[in-house]
């Protein structure tokens, strides 16, 4: 973990939450870039396997994002494709 980072952790038997494994954000359901896995992050628009790796290693690398626009700072990550993903990404 690192500082700021937060975890849920679901109570034995409760139902999971949306998007699972931690992807959704505290607000609107949003994929979190700080928890989702490669896999999960596919589901954004123009985000396939090789974007979805350099999110997590950017996100490994330099720690967790603090803003949502720091996904430009990702390789392969334009504005277009930022503008396309941002109201679906959240911290």
């Amino acid at each position: 973990l690192v500082d700021g980072q937060q975890i849920h952790v679901q109570a034995i038997g409760a139902a999971p939450q949306v998007g699972g494994g931690g992807a959704a954000a505290a607000g609107g359901g949003a994929v979190s870039l700080n928890s989702a896995s490669a896999s999960e992050l596919t589901a954004l628009p123009g985000v396939g396997e090789a974007t979805a790796a350099a999110i997590v290693a950017h996100r490994e690398a330099n720690g967790p994002f603090t803003a949502v626009e720091q996904l430009m700072d990702v390789r392969g990550i334009g504005p277009a494709k930022f503008e396309a993903m941002r109201d679906m990404v959240g911290l």
